[in-house]
C-alpha cells in the first residue's frame, strides 16, 4: 500500500473522529441512575427513562436547549447501594452529566445524595418517594430535587383518612426491611402521632417474603381493624394473599407501589382491589397525558407505569427551563434557578409555577395525588365519603 495514501487515510479518519468527538462534546449530557432490571419497582425506573427520552426528543425537536441538543447516559444500579454510588460517580466524572435524574430506590439515593452535594450537581428525582432524598445534608447547598409521590406527603394523606374513619378502632402498621419501607413506617410513626391514632401493633417483613401470616396472626389478635402498609409492589401482593390464607381483611391503606403490575399480577384480580392507595394520574388522561401515552404506551411493561414515565418527561422539562434561565448548565447556577424559576412550565402531569424553592425541593405534594384503588384490571380514582369530607387541615405533618 502507498504509505502517503495510507498515513493521509489514517489522518482523515483521526480528523473525522476528532470533529465528530467535539460535536458530541457539544451536546448537553443528562445522566439517569437507578434500578432497571432486579427490584419489583425496576418497571418504574424503566418507565421513568422512557418518559425522559421522549421529553429529550421534543426538546431537541424545538431547538433544544441553549443552542445545544439533550442526551441521556442511562446507568443500571440492580438496586445495589455500592453500584448505585459507582454509577454516580461515573456519571458525573467520566460522562461529564449536567444532572442527574433517579434513583428508583430510596435507599439508593440516601447512599449518594452527598456526592451530588460535593460536586455541586444537580439531581431531579422522578421514581424514589424517601422523605429524606431531598432534606438538606448540613450548612451546605442542597443539589437533591424531586419530580415525584413524596411518602411523608402520601402518609399524612393516609392517616387524615385513617383519623376521619369512625370505623378504625384498632390501627395497625406494616412494612418492609428495606431503605424506602423503613423510611416509610417512621413517617407512619411521627404522623400517626400527630393524629392522636395510637398504634396497637407495628410488624416488619423481608421485601422477598411469599408469607406474612405470622405477622397477620399477631395483627389480628391485637384486634387490628385498620392497617397501613409500606412497601413496594410485590411484597404488598403478598401480604394480601396471606390475607386470604388466614381470612382476614382488615381494611387496607398502602403506598403507592400498589399501582405496580407486579402487584396486581401477584395479587391477582379479586385480591388486588383490596388496598386503597394514591398515586400521580388515574386512567381518565388529560388529552395531553393520553397524547403522550399514545406516543409511548407500547415501550412500558404496563400501563400502570405510566405515571413514572410522566415523572420523567416533566423532571426534563423542568431543567431545560432552570438551564435556559440560568443561561448555563453550570451546576450552582441551574440550583440556583430550579429555587427560583421565573415563568410557569407547563408539564404534561401538571403546570410548574415556582415549584421548587430553597427550602422546599418537591414539585408534587398531596394536592396532586388522586386517590385510587384497582377496579376491573384498571387504576380507577376512589371516593367516598370520608375522602370528600377531607381538607388541607387533616393533612398534618
Amino acid at each position: 500500500m502507498n504509505i502517503k495514501r495510507y498515513w493521509g487515510a489514517a489522518l482523515s479518519a483521526i480528523a473525522l473522529a476528532a470533529f465528530a468527538g467535539g460535536a458530541q462534546a457539544q451536546d448537553i449530557k443528562l445522566g439517569y441512575n437507578g434500578d432497571l432490571s432486579a427490584s419489583p419497582s425496576a418497571q418504574s425506573g424503566q418507565a421513568a427513562v422512557i418518559g425522559m427520552e421522549a421529553a429529550i426528543a421534543d426538546i431537541n425537536a424545538a431547538g433544544g436547549v441553549l443552542g445545544k441538543k439533550l442526551t441521556l447516559v442511562v446507568r443500571d444500579d440492580a438496586s445495589a447501594p455500592p453500584k448505585s454510588i459507582q454509577n454516580m460517580t461515573d456519571l458525573i466524572d467520566n460522562e461529564k452529566v449536567v444532572a442527574v435524574f433517579g434513583p428508583t430506590n430510596s435507599g439508593n439515593a440516601m447512599a449518594w445524595k452527598h456526592i451530588a452535594n460535593q460536586k455541586k450537581v444537580p439531581v431531579i428525582g422522578n421514581v424514589g418517594s424517601g422523605t429524606a432524598i431531598t432534606a438538606p445534608m448540613g450548612s451546605g447547598d442542597n443539589y437533591m430535587f424531586r419530580v415525584s409521590m413524596v411518602d411523608r406527603e402520601q402518609v399524612a394523606a393516609l392517616m387524615a383518612y385513617v383519623k376521619k374513619n369512625s370505623a378504625a378502632k384498632s390501627v395497625g402498621l406494616m412494612a418492609e426491611t428495606t431503605g424506602y419501607g423503613q423510611g416509610g413506617l417512621k413517617d407512619m410513626q411521627e404522623l400517626a402521632e400527630k393524629q392522636g391514632i395510637k398504634i396497637v401493633a407495628t410488624e416488619h417483613f423481608g421485601v422477598g417474603d411469599t408469607d406474612m401470616t405470622s405477622q397477620l396472626n399477631k395483627m389480628k389478635a391485637a384486634g387490628v381493624d385498620t392497617v397501613v402498609v409500606w412497601a413496594q409492589g410485590t411484597p404488598i401482593a403478598q401480604l394480601v394473599r396471606s390475607m386470604e390464607k388466614v381470612n382476614y381483611f382488615p381494611l387496607t391503606l398502602t403506598s403507592w407501589a400498589a399501582d405496580n403490575i407486579t402487584f396486581y399480577d401477584a395479587a391477582g384480580k379479586t385480591l388486588a382491589e383490596k388496598p386503597i392507595f394514591m398515586r400521580t394520574v388515574s386512567e381518565e388522561k388529560t388529552p395531553a397525558q393520553q397524547k403522550l401515552y399514545d406516543r409511548i404506551g407500547s415501550k412500558l411493561k404496563a400501563p400502570s407505569a405510566f405515571s413514572f414515565a410522566l415523572h420523567g418527561y416533566d423532571s426534563v422539562l423542568l431543567y431545560a427551563a432552570a438551564a435556559k434561565q440560568a443561561n448555563s448548565t453550570d451546576g450552582p447556577a441551574v440550583r440556583a434557578a430550579l429555587e427560583d424559576l421565573k415563568t410557569p412550565v407547563q408539564g404534561v402531569l401538571k403546570t410548574y409555577n415556582k415549584p421548587f424553592s430553597k427550602t422546599d425541593r418537591e414539585a408534587l405534594t398531596a394536592e396532586d395525588f388522586v386517590w385510587i384503588r384497582w377496579k376491573d384490571g384498571k387504576l380507577l380514582p376512589y371516593s367516598d365519603a370520608i375522602l370528600k369530607s377531607l381538607t388541607a387541615a387533616d393533612f398534618k405533618q
